[in-house]
């Protein structure tokens, strides 16, 4: 009975484990350009509450994960610019000009951009996101040490 026992408990915790990661917060893992100066480039171990996206609570300079609209596979962090029906300017081409556009957000989608304009892949290049596309809201930076603490939305 010993065996049985130990079964139902690791079932038990692995359920556990699947209920915490998909509906009340995760770990997240970050690197690359996009969002410096608040990540680093070499990698965040971030942790990210899954129930802002679910009841609607997010708000503008929160930094979101979401499924990457061009590879659905992908994860990916960025800061939340504008929510449906915000008018949003933005920089069409930072690298190359200051031709600027303003976009309002359809009904049922967000607008997010990366910390870094000039090395980021986000709305301005595929547009506004829809909102179930949101995985979770960041509010704690885990690693590296240095930055240990809570990631609270940049200031407007």
């Amino acid at each position: 009975m010993g065996g049985w026992s130990s079964f139902i408990s690791i079932v038990r915790a692995f359920c556990l484990l699947h209920v915490t990661n998909n509906y009340l917060g995760t770990a997240v893992f970050t690197y690359g350009p996009s969002m410096l100066p608040t990540l680093n480039i070499s990698g965040n171990l971030l942790l990210a509450e899954r129930i802002s996206t679910r009841t609607g609570k997010l708000r503008t300079g929160d930094v979101v994960i979401l499924r990457s609209p061009e590879s659905p596979r992908k994860i990916v962090c960025k800061r939340l610019i504008g929510m449906e029906g915000d008018q949003v300017t933005y920089v069409v081409d930072p690298k190359n000009s200051d031709r600027c556009q303003t976009v309002v957000v359809p009904k049922g989608h967000v607008w997010v951009e990366g910390d870094n304009i000039y090395a980021s892949k986000d709305s301005r290049n595929f547009g506004a996101v829809p909102y179930g596309l949101l995985k979770g809201r960041v509010f704690w930076t885990v690693l590296p040490r240095k930055d240990f603490g809570s990631l609270a939305p940049k200031p407007k």
